[in-house]
């Protein structure tokens, strides 16, 4: 039972970041799919989106391990 808000904490924290990354994914996979000369400019901005949304999750991650 003391362990309870960690798992939550972890557990809905990750939840948003694993959505977002999914979809920063797929819609720039999207994008090269439509047009593949924007590579060399959408992969460095999608890597970038989904650093930022990891870290959302480490986030989480640093606040459960407070717990």
């Amino acid at each position: 039972m003391e362990n309870l808000p960690a798992a939550v904490a972890i557990g809905l924290g990750t939840l948003g970041p694993g959505i977002a990354i999914g979809m920063i994914g797929m819609k720039a996979m999207e994008a090269i799919g439509r047009n593949p000369e924007v590579y060399s400019k959408v992969l460095p901005l999608m890597l970038l989106g989904m650093a930022f949304a990891e870290a959302m999750a480490i986030y989480a991650l640093v606040i459960a391990f407070i717990k």
